[in-house]
């Protein structure tokens, strides 16, 4: 289980091998001697003031972080982020350094990347995976301001623990795993964030890729189940990802003012290190740009300078391919490539895991690796490691370093021709971008990182069926391993061999409107052509519901008028959903052949319903436990999907087929009997039922799920139906902004649902989760006249040793 804080519960105070108060004693000395806070100004020399960062802190708890070079700015940017989330990064570092069983236990749950899985699997991964040489050799390559920046950051987090180590929140101080910050560890934390839609998905799998036994490699291959091996990958996070977003962008076709607008609507966890963070960075003269950020990442993700806004949504693109591997016969661990054998590379690897006596113990593990990568079992999907086969996984972000310099990029762009450039490096690991200009132009690309595979490779590299199929079914690419053609091409232009470049990579810019809701690129805007792009970055399947809804709804709001930033929220804050709209005609319709008690029932809260996820909403919560269920019956749909008109369809319910009716009816049956076995009426209000995990705090939710297709989406991380304590939301809507431009530059309102600290007694844990409940957006204050009215308490103002 989990604190409110996203930390583990039962924490143990096993001994470190870093005593943490005689280290931040000395930090604290030494930078006492380096710099204070607080001082007076004008009080300082002019190699001081260079290195003085100034925080500012106005409504809501949002930092206003200025300083002279890129170094500094990461310094504050540090300091800030702990001030509101210590514990949170401590834990992090603890993920980090591989020693989560050490201090938490070996099978207690904790987080890496998306994944909860036990601590003993975290820190083996952390072993296998992080190599700390290579890791350093791919940050020298990043600019110098980056680097600079990296080093910020750690001083900063450093010199905010020495400062504050008697005061430091309940939940980390004086704990043995609170420990200051190495630069290596900061590599680590970027790393997770960088793969996590790769090999840190699979590490479970990694680590049990294992030689098989002689009874194993005797043992009939099973046939896979292609649903289940999809289910499979969507436990996992890597099919129909629960990280999602939308994103609209109107052009000065469309607009009121003649200006871009933008609507930003990420969906992310609540908790852990994908949580946003808002903050406005100023280097004045070289940048000043404002929105949010993730974890312990010093630049803005999503967000806004003076004549660009831009959000991102989580892509459709590959972040990694299989290769299957034609073992040599008689030794399972040596495969074939062009007909000649090559030997497996095994490495052990180590971590420190509690004994039964509470005492530390070494425990011992072998991975395995091959020239595609680590091998890797995904049993689900009939990937296992048998006398014959074994299967490499090769992650196209290990060693993606290249986030922060777009991210430097794009906040000093000035235009959405310059917001696609600056992706030329291939930097972004698992995102599309949508942005507009005060120019009225619009943007939208997914200029992720994809590996290199185009349709004619797929076909010349296929391997064997089984594995082939999983690719339609679960989302997975194999090919075949043992051709070294079957490589991922490296072409000349691209910045990093292996990777598409941008020059073969969807975009578009237009001057009326883009959208995306996490499916690919093809749907983009009705009249948007694409031509040449790899099947790895996407192709015209539609499985989000709220792609549907963004197709229907902006063209229903554009035929009301021009578009506002009113207009936008409004739209997005109907919270309409768009599944019901879709099939609940057809069971009402139907509702008079009811067969039992509590499908009548049902029925009589449906009918009452209006079909939108608000807090008062009655009859939201019977729907979402109904088509939890109903929607993978097989065939459930009166008209299937056609891809000539896909907002259409699929639609309806078949209920004049007697045993698809049957299945839809039980459907309804178990969710009325579910809510009411959980304590609540079906008349109750989405707002009594829909509230956050995070806090115990009541605040009621409106939204809805990713299977309804309500745009404000809210769920869970790891999916539950109904149950005691009703729907408890830790993911989904996080961050949501509105921009547009004026003559003086950026007009901007937003919510940062949760909030900006995790500390549960900071008056920012939730402010602005009642915010959101209220659907109260607040103008974020960029221009400096604005900051000082807004300014709340006093600058602090730090140099930097």
């Amino acid at each position: 289980m989990r604190q409110p804080n996203g930390l583990p519960t039962g924490m143990t105070t096993a001994l470190s091998t870093r005593p943490a108060l005689s280290i931040l004693a000395a930090a604290s000395a030494a930078l006492f001697l380096a710099g204070c806070a607080g001082t007076a100004p004008g009080t300082h020399s002019a190699s001081s003031t260079n290195r003085s960062v100034t925080i500012e802190r106005t409504t809501f708890g949002i930092p206003h972080i200025t300083a002279q070079d890129p170094e500094t700015l990461a310094y504050g940017v540090a300091y800030a982020y702990a001030q509101d989330n210590v514990c949170m990064t401590a834990d992090q570092l603890v993920t980090a350094r591989g020693q989560r069983s050490a201090h938490f236990g070996a099978k207690t749950i904790g987080l890496l990347g998306r994944r909860y899985i036990p601590n003993e699997q975290i820190d083996l991964f952390m072993a296998a995976h992080m190599d700390d040489a290579l890791l350093a050799r791919s940050w020298a390559r990043t600019s110098a301001q980056v680097q600079s920046m990296a080093r910020g950051y750690v001083a900063g987090y450093n010199r905010y623990l020495a400062d504050n180590a008697a005061t430091l929140p309940e939940a980390c101080r004086g704990k043995p795993w609170l420990q200051p910050m190495t630069l290596a560890e900061y590599h680590r934390m970027a790393e997770v964030v960088a793969v996590q839609a790769g090999i840190a998905a699979l590490a479970d799998g990694m680590l049990g890729a294992q030689p098989p036994t002689a009874k194993a490699a005797q043992a009939p291959a099973s046939e896979v189940n292609l649903a289940d091996a999809a289910q499979a990958m969507r436990d996992l996070g890597l099919l129909d990802s629960p990280l999602g977003s939308n994103a609209w962008a109107f052009g000065k076709d469309v607009t009121a003012n003649r200006s871009g607008m933008l609507l930003g609507n990420p969906h992310f966890p609540w908790s852990g290190p994908n949580r946003f963070y808002e903050m406005h960075l100023t280097i004045p003269g070289q940048m000043d740009v404002m929105g949010v950020g993730i974890g312990t990442y010093p630049m803005v993700s999503i967000g806004f300078n003076k004549d660009v806004a831009w959000s991102h949504t989580v892509s459709t693109g590959k972040r990694f391919t299989l290769y299957e591997l034609a073992l040599v016969p008689g030794d399972a661990t040596s495969y074939l490539v062009d007909g000649k054998p090559e030997k497996m590379t095994a490495r052990k690897v180590s971590a420190q895991i509690p004994g039964a006596d509470g005492k530390l113990q070494t425990r011992e593990h072998t991975v395995w690796s091959t020239r595609w990568g680590p091998l890797v079992v995904v049993p689900r999907a009939g990937l296992g490691w048998t006398d014959k086969t074994a299967y490499a996984l090769r992650d196209a972000n290990t060693g993606n370093t290249r986030m922060m310099d777009a991210a430097l990029a794009f906040a000093r762009a000035t235009s959405v021709g310059e917001m696609h450039k600056a992706h030329a490096a291939l930097g972004l690991p698992w995102v599309n971008t949508l942005a507009a200009d005060r120019h009225g132009r619009v943007l939208y690309t997914d200029t992720s990182v994809v590996p290199d595979v185009d349709a004619a490779q797929l076909e010349r590299c296929a391997p064997s069926k089984p594995a082939a199929a999983l690719r339609g079914a679960a989302g997975l690419v194999v090919l075949n391993g043992a051709r070294a053609d079957c490589a991922w091409r490296e072409d000349s232009t691209s910045p990093v061999p292996g990777l598409i470049p941008i020059g073969r990579m969807p975009v578009a810019l237009r001057s009326d409107w883009v959208h995306n809701s996490n499916d690919s690129f093809v749907y983009t805007h009705p009249a948007q052509k694409f031509e040449g792009i790899s099947p790895l970055v996407g192709d015209a399947s539609l499985t989000r519901p709220r792609t549907r809804a963004g197709l229907a709804e902006i063209p229903e709001m554009l035929g009301r008028g021009k578009v506002t930033l009113q207009a936008m929220q409004d739209q997005l804050f109907q919270n309409r959903n768009f599944m019901a709209q879709v099939v609940v005609p057809d069971l009402l319709a139907a509702c008079d052949k009811a067969p039992t008690a509590e499908s009548r029932d049902g029925c009589a809260a449906l009918k009452g319903w209006d079909r939108r996820n608000n807090v008062d909403a009655r009859g939201a919560h019977v729907f979402r436990e109904f088509w939890r269920t109903a929607r993978n019956i097989p065939g459930v749909h009166r008209v299937p999907f056609d891809p000539a008109q896909p907002v259409a369809t699929p639609a309806g319910l078949k209920m004049d087929d007697a045993t698809t009716a049957a299945k839809v009816w039980e459907a309804l049956d178990g969710a009325v009997k579910a809510i009411r076995t959980s304590g609540y009426t079906l008349d109750a209000t989405l707002g009594s039922v829909q509230r956050p995990a995070i806090t115990e705090e009541a605040i009621a939710l409106h939204g809805g799920e990713e299977f309804e297709g309500v745009l404000n989406n809210l769920g869970r991380q790891e999916p539950a139906p109904i149950n005691k304590a009703g729907l408890r939301i830790d993911y989904g809507t996080s961050y949501v902004q509105t921009v547009t431009f004026d003559a003086k530059g950026p007009v901007a309102q937003a919510i940062l649902t949760y909030g900006q600290s995790t500390n549960p007694t900071s008056p920012h844990a939730n402010d602005q989760m009642r915010e959101f409940s209220a659907k109260r957006w607040h103008t974020l204050p960029f221009h400096r006249d604005d900051v000082v009215k807004a300014r709340v308490g006093e600058p602090l103002r730090l140099v930097r040793p």
